[in-house]
């Protein structure tokens, strides 16, 4: 009963009407963009726990959905396709997709985040640390400029494992100038939380009242934990006040010779429950330190983070050194207003000439492959100039 001519205009308005409807369904969609993160060595343990805490929300938030994608060799395939099955049997609301990767050219696309777990097998009876530093250049060396090639311009490094975190963090930075260094982080919370958990158990208390450890140094290597501004809360003591009331963990600890001769000494449990976890800590460790970096650390609280020094607390410029920041707007910054003592200085100090070291061996072998290097290869002089800069009295 209706003219063609009608029929043709409700067609068109029909059509306008749906293409309207599928725009709008394509900016919706849109707007929901996953966070690319790619995992190196994914094989690892620390990626298998770490999965689960990434994808449940808590990290990124309830409303961020996120893209998981695992990096090895051809060697490790099916430990990653296992991985993959498990992760997607899950079903987290919020893992849009989990895959796996073996071809390196093919790598960090589209990255959000990008968390190197590299390790180097320490054996000292076969290598010197020059063999093992190699190792650890020729890693960073393959993985920076596909960072900068194929990640997105603010990715998110994050340097993790149990070998050379300082020195993957600064290698990559090397290896990749055009990364943003304040976006290349080393870990450090896997200290900071064991630090915790065993003032927490020296003093009968919850390991989540201790606050303000800080980890000082090299995070896989030579480190120092501070409890000078270490503090305890809700502590049952002689003193009591509301949940907001702070003890400083130096008063409550009246044995001292407890703390020089088993928390702080270098064959300390400390020391070989870090270096000995299986995987769950570091990948907490992430977690924690990711979720602070979207979401900002608890107001107040320090967290020790290796980042990339300038001059701060008198440490030589140009290494990745751990030391005491806060989350905040997505971003971290160096607690300088921090007062440290004499001694606490002299610590830093010798602190920095192990990673000073470490930095000039790498340096030298950059040189020794690219003899006529570009602008971001160091030359003879500045290893001088580096020299210089050794903390005096240095071993």
């Amino acid at each position: 009963m209706m003219l063609s001519e009608e029929m043709v205009d409700i067609a068109e308005e029909n059509l306008q009407a749906y293409i309207e409807i599928e725009k709008e369904e394509e900016e919706i969609k849109s707007l929901i963009k996953p966070l690319q993160i790619w995992i190196t060595s994914a094989s690892a343990p620390t990626c298998y726990q770490l999965i689960p805490l990434l994808a449940n929300g808590e990290v990124f938030g309830m409303t961020t959905e996120i893209s998981i994608h695992l990096l090895d060799t051809d060697q490790f395939k099916e430990v990653l396709c296992g991985i993959v099955m498990e992760a997607e049997d899950m079903a987290f609301p919020l893992l849009r997709s989990i895959s796996v990767h073996t071809e390196i050219d093919e790598a960090f696309i589209q990255a959000d985040i990008v968390i190197i777990l590299d390790d180097v097998l320490l054996n000292h009876a076969v290598q010197s640390l020059e063999n093992y530093i190699r190792e650890v250049s020729d890693i960073c060396q393959v993985y920076a400029p596909l960072i900068e090639k194929n990640a997105k311009s603010e990715v998110k490094v994050i340097s993790s494992g149990k070998t050379f975190i300082n020195l993957k963090a600064m290698m990559i930075m090397k290896y990749g100038p055009s990364i943003k260094t304040e976006n290349v982080i080393a870990v450090a919370t896997s200290w900071e939380s064991a630090a915790k958990a065993t003032l927490a158990r020296k003093l009968n208390m919850n390991a989540a009242g201790v606050k303000d450890v800080i980890v000082w140094g090299n995070i896989s290597g030579c480190n120092y934990i501070d409890l000078s501004h270490a503090k305890l809360y809700g502590y049952d003591c002689a003193i009591w006040g509301p949940a907001n009331f702070p003890r400083p963990v130096l008063n409550m600890i009246y044995d001292s010779e407890w703390i020089h001769s088993e928390f702080l000494s270098e064959q300390n449990s400390l020391s070989s429950r870090v270096r000995n976890c299986v995987g769950m800590l570091p990948a907490h460790a992430i977690a924690t330190v990711l979720r602070y970096w979207y979401h900002d650390s608890p107001p107040g609280d320090i967290v020790s983070l290796g980042v990339l020094t300038e001059g701060q607390f008198c440490v030589p410029e140009g290494i990745v050194f751990s030391m005491p920041v806060r989350f905040q707007n997505g971003n971290w910054k160096v607690m300088t207003e921090l007062e440290i003592s004499e001694t606490t200085q002299e610590v830093l100090g010798r602190l920095a000439h192990e990673l000073v070291q470490e930095k000039l061996i790498a340096l030298k072998e950059i040189n020794e492959i690219h003899p006529y290097g570009a602008d971001k290869i160091t030359s003879e002089n500045d290893l001088c100039q580096e020299m210089e800069t050794l903390p005096t009295g240095s071993p």
